[in-house]
């Protein structure tokens, strides 16, 4: 009981407008918004430019109209680009919250005009991290809970007893939780 019957309708939000209210009316598949099913719709619109949201619902009516939606990716054929929209909720009356529409926001890092700096940040990160990772280093985590140590040897043991003294004389690598 996760697809739907009832009249599906998206809005696009790009950095240039929006779509407006839309109706998905023809999926390449013979029977739309079936459960595990994936539907293609075709949406003509002026480009928006990069997409930043949607707002998805339907009309509530029809049996069965209650809907559990997974994703929602668009395609911008001018960019090349995918823009996901991750809900993992119901559109339902009955279910969840209660709410038939969502507005979901971009999830896809990809889609962001930033990409390309923060995939710098990340190789920079990396650069100066990656030490740590080196084969025949000893990885110790620090458990605040326990207030031990619990260490990763190179040799594949894991010691997680949690001791109170650090065997190996000092700290070489240290994460904190909470």
């Amino acid at each position: 009981n996760a697809g739907t019957e009832a009249d599906v309708y998206i809005s696009v939000y790009g950095e240039r407008g929006d779509t407006g209210s839309r109706q998905l009316l023809k999926s390449q598949k013979p029977k739309k918004f079936l459960k595990g099913q994936t539907d293609i719709f075709a949406v003509e619109a002026v480009h928006l430019g990069h997409l930043y949201k949607i707002v998805i619902g339907h009309n509530g009516l029809g049996s069965g109209n209650g809907w559990f939606l997974n994703k929602v990716v668009i395609k911008d054929p001018i960019t090349d680009l995918d823009y996901t929209f991750l809900c993992h909720r119901w559109l339902d009356q009955g279910q969840d919250d209660g709410n038939i529409a969502r507005e979901l926001t971009v999830t896809d890092a990809s889609t962001f005009p930033g990409r390309q700096e923060l995939e710098l940040k990340r190789e920079e990160t990396w650069a100066a991290e990656k030490w740590k990772f080196r084969k025949g280093n000893t990885l110790q985590f620090y458990n605040r809970l326990t207030h031990g140590f619990i260490c990763l040897s190179p040799d594949n043991r894991v010691d997680a007893l949690g001791d109170k003294k650090n065997k190996y004389g000092k700290v070489s690598f240290m994460w904190m939780y909470a």
